[in-house]
């Protein structure tokens, strides 16, 4: 059982060189975080490390495109503000679809007025139709014609 002991400790520190922070201080911050009753996976700590890595690489890859040797403090906030305004930018989404939804509605309810009320033909009635260029003694005089 000792030896298990150790080959586990073993895998958990190779594990520690491929993470990109240490993990003591990963599991430190999310106990910090957590009510005190939860218990924390392994793969828990090291896929929250992994994650909090990614988001790292993310962010400084934004960064990178700024033409600027010199990282300043807007161009972290900018980079950031996916990650620290998510709550805002849901509610922003939400509120968004809500008027799509209702702008749907009212076309959806035009387009039935529009056909309950306004129906067409099918096909025009060659002496009802009149061209709209015809004056009204141009009509008289083919209606003399006839």
């Amino acid at each position: 059982m000792a030896e298990e002991e150790i080959n586990n400790v073993e895998i958990e520190e190779e594990e520690d060189e491929y993470l990109p922070f240490a993990k003591a201080e990963v599991v430190r911050l999310m106990k910090q975080n957590l009510d005190d009753d939860k218990m924390i996976r392994e793969r828990v700590k090291v896929e929250m490390n992994k994650f909090l890595g990614d988001i790292l690489k993310q962010v400084c890859e934004q960064l990178n495109e700024y033409p600027y040797t010199t990282i300043e403090y807007e161009m972290l906030k900018e980079s950031t503000y996916p990650y620290t305004n998510i709550k805002r930018i849901n509610q922003e989404k939400e509120r968004i679809l809500l008027h799509l939804n209702a702008i749907k509605a009212d076309c959806d309810a035009l387009a039935m007025d529009v056909q309950k009320t306004l129906k067409l033909k099918d096909v025009v009635d060659e002496d009802e139709f009149t061209p709209l260029s015809m004056t009204k003694q141009e009509e008289d005089e083919e209606e003399i014609e006839e």
